[in-house]
C-alpha cells in the first residue's frame, strides 16, 4: 500500500486532483472523473514500475541450484544446495550446476562455464594449482569453481568456501538490492514543466480574481471565472498524451520484436547518448566458430584438396567428444562443437570419416597437458594418433611439419609466430600435429603419443560478431551515440571483436578490469568518455562505469544478458536485456527485453524513442499555445474595456475538446526524414528548448489578439452574437494551430494532410462538435451560444487561416536562418 500511495506524491499529480476538486467545485462532474481517472492511470504505471525489483531479486533467488552432491562422513548424499555450509566437500560432475564458491582439490579434465558471471563463451579449463596473485577477477581464477556456473565437462570435488549471500552470485545479488534505479529525462522534464506552470497559474488565477473585484464584478462569479481558468491553464491530457505516446511506441516496437517492460524507457531510448553493451550474446553470437586456418606454411579461410588439409579436416571431424543427436543438432563442448561444424561443413561428415579411422584409443584433455589425443585405426591397418590443444603445447610436440612438398624439418620459431598473430587478431588457437604408427602403441601415455609429432595445422576459433551489429553501431554513430563494449572476455578478444565493429580503430586502446580498478574515481570519470572497450570487467566495475558516465551528464544504456549484467541494466537510465540467451535476472532488472537478441533492434527502439519525444513536444507546444491564448484572452480582455469574452463552461468545454482530443491525435504523428541524423538531445535539455516557450507567448499572443479583436468588433457593433464569435473564433485558432505544428521545420503542404489520418479525422470531427454547439438548440441553451451567420462564421475561419499562416512563416524563417 505504500508503494501505491508513493505514486499520488508527484507534484503534477496533486496539481490535477486539486484541478479535480475545483471542476467539482464548479459543477463539472465529467471533468472532475477525466482528470481522477488520468490519476489513477499514472499511479497504476508507477506502482507497476517498482514492483519489477522484487521480480528481479526472486528470479536471482530462482537460480540457484537446487541441489548438490555432498560428501559427509565419507559416504555421498544428495542435499538442497540452501543445507550446504562451509568446510563441506560436494563432488561436481558435468551437466551440474555448481552450487557454492569452492575451493577444487580434485579435477579430471574439468571445465566450467561460467558466462553468466563473467560473460566468456568459452568453458574454462579448472585446475588445483595455487594462485598467487590476489584480487584476480572470476574469470581468472582457475582453482575456483562458484555459484551459479555450469559443468560442461569432466568431474571434481571442491571444499566449500562461500555460501548464500557471501558467493561471487549472492555479491551480484547485494548489487542488484542496491542500485537505485533512476528518473527518465521524461519523468525529469515533466516534474520541472508541472511546478513551473504551478506558480504561473496561481499568479494568473490571482491576478483575474483580483483584477475582477477591483472592476465591481461580484465575487462568485469572478472567483467561479478564476477556477475556470485554472482548470483550463493545466493541462491535464498530458500524462495522458505521454502514456498513451509511449503505449503506441510500446506496440510498435513489440511488432519490432523488443518487449517493453517500463513505458518511459521508450522515450528515454531516445535522450541515449551512451550504448554500454556486453560482449558475448550481444554483439556476437555466443557460440564458437572456426574463422581461420594455417596449414601448408599459410593462413587461410578455406582448406585446400592437400594431403595436410585432409588430415586437419579429419582430426577436426573425428578428435573430439562432440556429438549430433536424434535431431540432427550437434552438443558438446563449444569449441569441438566448432570443430565439427566446420568440418562439415567442408564435406567431411564424422560418421564418414570415423567409419574409415574409427578410435581405438584416447588421452582425454588434461589441463596441465593442455592437450588431448586419440588414436584411430587406419583403412590400410596403420594407425594415427591426433594431438590437438594450445598453440605452444603442439610446437613443442613436433619434430616435423607437413608442407605442399612433402614433410620437412619443423621450425618452431617461425609457426611460434603465426600462432602469435593468430591471436593477436582475437582467436583461439587450437594446434593440430598427427604421428603414424605401423601397430597400435602399447604405451598410451602422453609420453608416447605426444612425442615426436608431425605439424598440421592451426585452427583459429572466434565468438564472431552478429552481422547486423556493425551497420547498428554505424547507425548509432551517424544519430551522435557512442557504443562502448564492457566484457569479462580476454582483453585480445574483445579488442578483435570491437576493431571488428568498427568500435575502435587498430590502434585503439583497451582498458581492463585491474587497470580500472588502480585509478582513482576522479580519474576513471575523468577517463570515462574517451574509452570505448573494456575487458576483464568485474560486475560491480560495470555499474561503476555507468554510474561515471551518468556523473558526467550523459544518458546511458546498457544491454546484456548474464547475472553478471543485471546491476548495471537497474543502474542504467535504460536497461537493455536479451529475451533468448538472457537470464532471468537479467530480464527482470531491464526495462527493455529484445525477443530476437538483435542489437540493431536497440537503433529501431532509438527512433521510436525520438519520435516519441518529438510528438511530446508537438503537444507541449500546442497546449501551452492554446492554453496561453485562452489566459490571455480572459486576462487582457478587462484592461481594454470589454466584457469577460467566456463562460465558465465554454472554458471547461474548449479545455477538455478542443485542447485535449486533437492533442491526443498528436502522439500518432510519423516520424520525420532526419531523425536519425540529429545529435542526441542534451540530458538537461529542457522542454522549452529550440523557440518552443517563444513560440507558445507569440503565437498564443497571437491567437488571442484576433480573438480580441473579433470580440470587440462585434461587441462594440451591438451584436448578441460575439460571444459566441469569441467561442468560436477561439476553437478554429487552436485547431488551425495543431495542424500546422505537425513539423517544425517541414511545410503543412509538403507533409500532406492525410499523413496523420487520426489527427484529420480528430480535428474534423471537433469542428463538428462546435458547430453542433452553434446550431443545435439544446446546446445553445447549454452553452449560452447563438447561431452564427455564415460572415461570422467566415470570420472566425479567417482567423483560423492567420494563424496557420503565420505558423509556416516562423517554420520558413527558421529553414532560412539554418541554411
Amino acid at each position: 500500500m505504500a508503494m501505491l500511495a508513493a505514486q499520488f506524491a508527484d507534484f503534477m499529480v496533486l496539481i490535477l486532483i486539486c484541478a479535480a476538486i475545483v471542476s467539482g467545485l464548479i459543477g463539472d462532474l465529467t471533468d472532475t472523473l477525466i482528470i481522477a481517472a488520468i490519476v489513477v492511470l499514472n499511479a497504476v504505471l508507477g506502482f507497476a514500475q517498482e514492483f519489477r525489483a522484487e521480480h528481479a531479486m526472486a528470479a536471482l533467488k530462482g537460480m540457484s541450484a537446487p541441489s548438490a552432491n555432498v560428501v559427509r562422513g565419507g559416504t555421498n548424499a544428495i542435499i538442497a544446495a540452501s543445507e550446504l555450509v562451509p568446510g563441506d566437500v560436494v563432488a561436481l560432475d558435468a551437466g551440474r550446476i555448481v552450487p557454492a564458491d569452492m575451493r577444487l582439490v580434485e579435477v579430471a579434465t574439468l571445465r566450467v562455464n561460467e558466462s553468466a558471471l563473467t560473460g566468456e563463451s568459452v568453458p574454462v579449463d579448472k585446475t588445483v594449482e595455487p594462485i598467487v596473485t590476489a584480487d584476480l577477477p572470476v574469470g581468472d581464477r582457475r582453482n575456483m569453481a562458484h555459484k551459479g556456473g555450469f559443468v560442461t565437462y569432466g568431474r571434481g570435488v571442491g571444499l566449500v568456501v562461500a555460501t548464500g549471500m557471501r558467493t561471487e552470485f549472492g555479491s551480484i545479488a547485494r548489487l542488484l538490492a542496491d542500485a537505485r534505479a533512476v528518473q527518465t529525462p521524461l519523468q525529469r522534464r515533466l516534474e520541472s514543466f508541472g511546478r513551473r506552470l504551478a506558480l504561473i497559474i496561481l499568479l494568473i488565477c490571482a491576478i483575474v480574481f483580483v483584477t475582477g473585484l477591483l472592476r465591481g464584478e461580484a465575487a462568485l462569479p469572478t472567483l467561479l471565472l478564476s477556477l475556470s481558468l485554472a482548470v483550463a491553464a493545466i493541462p491535464e491530457a498530458l500524462p495522458a498524451v505521454v502514456s498513451i505516446a509511449l503505449a503506441i511506441g510500446a506496440r510498435k516496437m513489440l511488432m519490432n520484436r523488443a518487449l517493453i517492460r517500463s513505458l518511459p524507457a521508450v522515450e528515454t531510448l531516445g535522450s541515449v547518448t551512451f550504448i554500454c553493451s556486453d560482449k558475448t550474446g550481444t554483439l556476437t553470437a555466443n557460440e564458437m566458430r572456426v574463422e581461420q586456418y594455417f596449414c601448408d606454411g599459410e593462413r587461410t579461410g578455406e582448406l585446400r584438396a592437400t594431403c595436410a588439409a585432409q588430415t586437419l579436416l579429419l582430426a577436426m571431424a573425428v578428435s573430439h567428444d562432440a556429438v549430433r543427436d536424434g535431431s540432427g543438432e550437434i552438443t558438446g563442448d563449444p569449441t569441438e562443437v566448432a570443430l565439427l561444424v566446420a568440418a562439415e561443413s567442408a564435406g567431411l561428415r564424422r560418421d564418414t570419416a570415423e567409419a574409415g579411422a574409427p578410435r581405438v584409443a584416447e588421452l582425454p584433455f588434461d589441463s596441465d597437458r593442455k592437450c588431448m589425443s586419440t588414436v584411430h585405426r587406419q583403412s590400410d591397418g596403420t594407425f594415427l594418433s591426433i594431438s590437438k590443444g594450445a598453440a605452444e603445447v603442439i610446437i613443442a610436440a613436433c619434430v616435423r611439419e607437413q608442407r605442399l612438398s612433402g614433410v620437412v624439418d619443423v621450425d618452431r620459431a617461425e609457426l611460434s609466430q603465426h600462432a602469435d598473430r593468430m591471436a593477436a587478431d582475437g582467436l583461439r588457437v587450437l594446434g593440430v600435429a598427427v604421428r603414424r604408427w605401423s601397430s597400435l602403441p602399447v604405451d598410451i601415455s602422453p609420453h608416447c603419443l605426444e612425442s615426436d609429432l608431425d605439424f598440421v595445422g592451426f585452427v583459429g576459433l572466434i565468438d564472431p560478431p552478429r552481422p547486423e551489429v556493425s551497420d547498428a553501431i554505424a547507425t548509432c554513430k551517424a544519430a551522435g551515440i557512442v557504443a562502448v563494449m564492457i566484457t569479462g572476455d580476454h582483453p585480445l578478444t574483445a579488442r578483435a571483436v570491437a576493431r571488428r565493429l568498427g568500435l575502435i580503430e587498430a590502434s585503439g586502446r583497451v582498458m581492463t578490469g585491474p587497470q580500472l580498478a588502480a585509478l582513482s574515481s576522479e580519474e576513471f570519470e575523468r577517463r570515462a568518455r574517451e574509452v570505448r572497450v573494456y575487458a576483464r570487467v568485474a560486475p560491480e566495475q560495470k555499474v561503476k562505469i555507468v554510474t561515471a558516465l551518468q556523473a558526467a551528464g550523459e544518458v546511458v544504456a546498457m544491454t546484456g544478458d548474464g547475472v553478471n549484467d543485471a546491476p548495471a541494466l537497474k543502474r542504467a537510465d535504460v536497461g537493455v536485456a536479451m529475451g533468448i540467451q538472457g537470464t532471468d535476472v537479467a530480464k527482470e532488472a531491464a526495462a527493455i527485453v529484445l525477443l530476437d537478441d538483435n542489437f540493431a533492434t536497440i537503433v529501431r527502439a532509438i527512433r521510436e524513442g525520438r519520435r516519441i519525444y518529438d510528438n511530446l513536444r508537438r503537444f507541449v507546444r500546442y497546449v501551452l499555445t492554446t492554453n496561453s491564448a485562452e489566459v490571455w484572452v480572459i486576462f487582457l480582455a478587462p484592461f481594454l474595456g470589454l466584457p469577460v469574452p467566456l463562460l465558465a463552461i465554454q472554458i471547461l468545454w474548449i479545455n477538455l475538446v478542443t485542447d485535449g482530443l486533437p492533442g491526443l491525435a498528436l502522439a500518432s504523428e510519423p516520424a520525420e526524414r532526419d531523425l536519425m541524423m540529429r545529435p542526441p538531445r542534451p540530458p538537461k535539455e529542457s522542454l522549452f528548448a529550440r523557440g518552443l516557450g517563444a513560440h507558445a507567448f507569440v503565437v498564443g499572443l497571437l491567437m488571442a489578439g484576433l480573438v480580441l479583436a473579433l470580440q470587440a468588433w462585434y461587441w462594440h457593433a451591438g451584436l448578441a452574437e460575439w460571444q459566441t464569435v469569441v467561442f468560436t473564433a477561439l476553437c478554429f485558432t487552436q485547431l488551425a494551430h495543431v495542424m500546422a505544428i505537425r513539423s517544425e521545420v517541414t511545410p503543412l503542404f509538403a507533409l500532406g494532410l492525410g499523413s496523420n489520418r487520426p489527427l484529420l479525422a480528430t480535428v474534423l470531427f471537433t469542428i463538428g462538435l462546435q458547430l453542433a454547439l452553434v446550431y443545435v438548440p439544446a446546446f445553445n441553451l447549454l452553452f449560452k451560444t447563438v447561431p452564427l451567420r455564415a460572415t461570422e462564421l467566415a470570420a472566425c475561419v479567417g482567423a483560423a487561416l492567420i494563424i496557420l499562416l503565420a505558423v509556416e512563416l516562423e517554420k520558413w524563417a527558421r529553414n532560412r536562418r539554418l541554411g
